[in-house]
């Protein structure tokens, strides 16, 4: 069964990542440590994480 938006978020937030503010269905993620490091993800919290 594959990983779920919500599911990949909490584990971004454990690794010290920090969700900033962006647009629509997308969620900017920026390493607390390391501000040079950050993610996006698109995808609301129900829908299944692609790879």
């Amino acid at each position: 069964m594959p990983q779920k938006i919500r599911q990949l978020k909490s584990t971004l937030a454990k690794a010290g990542f920090i969700s900033r503010s962006a647009k629509g269905s997308h969620t900017y993620w920026q390493h607390a440590q390391n501000p040079d490091l950050y993610i996006t993800i698109s995808g609301h919290d129900g829908d299944d994480a692609e790879r």
